[in-house]
């Protein structure tokens, strides 16, 4: 009996981290086309893999075959430093002058934002509930 095991990809968290994954791609097509400055897709590149590759390790079980590292604050550390650098890349993007393919990176990077501090809320929200780990 397997009990309540339900694969990641249909849970609350691993929909949160394909919905981040999906708006920073977004974002940083939007820098691409707009050939926006390189800090900008360099920053959104770097967060779509970093969300990339939480979510392969948490499809594949990974965290559960490599416990030496505690994943979950790992999960939360990348969660609060996309937050901030996505933050900081999306309103230097809504900076008046840009063009409209900027701006709508930029705002797409914004909501991007919003769900790594929604992201982070959900994993915290757990090891509140579930101390030992997920």
């Amino acid at each position: 009996m397997k009990g309540k095991l339900r694969p990641f990809c249909f849970s609350v968290n691993g929909r949160m981290k394909m919905m981040r994954l999906a708006l920073t791609v977004t974002s940083m097509i939007f820098f691409i086309v707009a050939q926006a400055p390189e800090p900008y897709i360099v920053v959104t590149g770097f967060e779509a893999a970093a969300v990339l590759f939480f979510i392969i390790l948490y499809v594949l079980r990974l965290d559960h075959l490599m416990d030496c590292l505690f994943w979950p604050l790992l999960d939360i550390i990348n969660s609060v430093v996309s937050a901030i650098f996505t933050m900081i890349v999306s309103v230097l993007a809504l900076i008046p002058g840009n063009t409209t393919i900027t701006v709508l990176g930029g705002v797409s990077g914004c909501v991007a934002a919003v769900f790594c501090m929604v992201d982070m809320a959900l994993i915290y929200r757990k090891l509140r509930l579930n101390p030992s780990g997920p």
